[in-house]
């Protein structure tokens, strides 16, 4: 069924995914302020200020949050042509970040902007969905075909890896390319195209991470060996690879069932690295315990599903796309970060979604959700228009 944005009065957007999203960055700011008030009021370079945090990161969710109530008014259908000055844009700031972005452990990965720093490679994650679900949309049937189809699309996706790879980024190259093989595969396209775009990828990335090497000889690589060998055993190095690693555990072992109360972590007072940031989980699992971290996960997954709904409801084969492709997103990098804090899988650095302290993310995630729920107006509009014929043709 094909729509028009001028065809009829647009539906009301989902306020149960509205206020989901709103609840989730709430708790966020209350852990960020949490996790960073003792490190931040001891500090000059922070002011001083216990809020320090809190107020950049409360910036970005009032820009974001702003952006977010535009976007969800203008027709998702817009998007598709759209999308072309942003994943342009997106392109040129991350071929400039090896060139002029500033090196924060380990990785060029941010241009600095006044006392701010941007990361291009979160704008990347929401361009490469953006792109994929319009070119998927637009080819049609032809999409099935290898050489006209997923071959090309997945050439610009390996592109952007070899791009982040020459940060290097190896944990948003990642999610990147698996969010992107989530839309691929819910764009209809043959298995066995996917596992052949499947080693292209895989060789863009390899390629640049040689190259990263090959223009930077005195860099070193060995804290990303480091991680894995904190995974399989941090007590061979506690106070070096596994330090990060053993804090983490501490955290959850001492939050125990009940947790210590908000605010009461020990862990954040300059034992655990970045508990505002990478490892906040961490600090909700001792500050929450057991039951707390639990309550925190099926929160979680009920936004996830909320948001999986509305995707599937979609009338449209392009907002249905977005959606999958934000929904795994969100869902992945989550993943991948509370397996790293606890232990699960290898650290890799990635923030928590919403919750983590981190402009660039929150920014690129409410805009995300702005074209989500315009997405859902759009399934309203239709099923108040013909609710009998639509409603049993978009159940969830």
């Amino acid at each position: 069924m094909k729509t028009s944005p001028e065809s009829g009065q647009r539906g009301t957007p989902d306020f149960l995914l509205l206020i989901l999203t709103l609840l989730l960055v709430g708790f966020g700011l209350i852990m960020v302020f949490s996790a960073s008030s003792s490190m931040a009021v001891s500090k000059p370079a922070y002011n001083n200020d216990a809020l320090y945090f809190v107020k950049r990161q409360l910036m970005w969710v009032g820009l974001g949050g702003f952006i977010m109530l535009v976007m969800m008014n203008i027709h998702f259908q817009k998007y598709k042509k759209l999308f072309v000055l942003f994943f342009i844009g997106t392109l040129v700031l991350l071929i400039l970040v090896p060139i002029i972005g500033e090196t924060r452990n380990g990785a060029t990965s941010w241009i600095g902007v006044g006392t701010f720093g941007v990361q291009p490679t979160e704008f990347a994650k929401l361009a490469i969905i953006l792109y994929l679900a319009a070119i998927i949309a637009k080819k049609d049937e032809k999409f099935r075909d290898f050489k006209k189809g997923l071959l090309p699309v997945m050439l610009v996706v390996g592109f952007f890896a070899f791009v982040i790879m020459l940060q290097p980024d190896f944990g948003s190259c990642v999610i990147l390319v698996l969010c992107a093989s989530a839309i691929v595969i819910a764009g209809g396209s043959n298995l066995k195209h996917i596992m052949l775009s499947f080693g292209v990828l895989l060789g863009l990335a390899a390629l640049g991470t040689s190259l990263y090497f090959l223009i930077n000889p005195d860099a070193d690589f060995g804290f990303r060996g480091d991680r894995f060998t904190a995974f399989i055993d941090p007590l061979s190095d506690p106070d070096g690879s596994g330090y990060h690693m053993l804090r983490s555990l501490e955290a959850f072992g001492h939050g125990g069932l009940m947790g210590t109360g908000l605010g009461n972590s020990v862990q954040k007072l300059f034992y655990l690295p970045y508990a505002y940031n990478d490892f906040i989980f961490a600090v909700i699992g001792e500050e929450l315990g057991f039951v707390g971290t639990t309550i925190f996960i099926l929160f979680y997954i009920v936004f996830l599903w909320r948001a999986l709904i509305v995707s599937l409801r979609c009338p449209d084969i392009y907002g249905t796309l977005v959606g999958i492709g934000l929904v795994s997103l969100i869902a992945i990098q989550a993943l991948i970060n509370m397996g790293g804090v606890s232990g699960a899988i290898p650290i890799t650095g990635v923030t928590l979604p919403f919750i983590s302290y981190g402009g660039s993310s929150m920014l690129t995630l409410l805009i995300g959700m702005g074209v989500l729920l315009s997405i859902s107006r759009e399934y309203n509009r239709v099923g108040k228009a013909t609710p009998t014929t639509n409603s049993r043709r978009h159940q969830a």
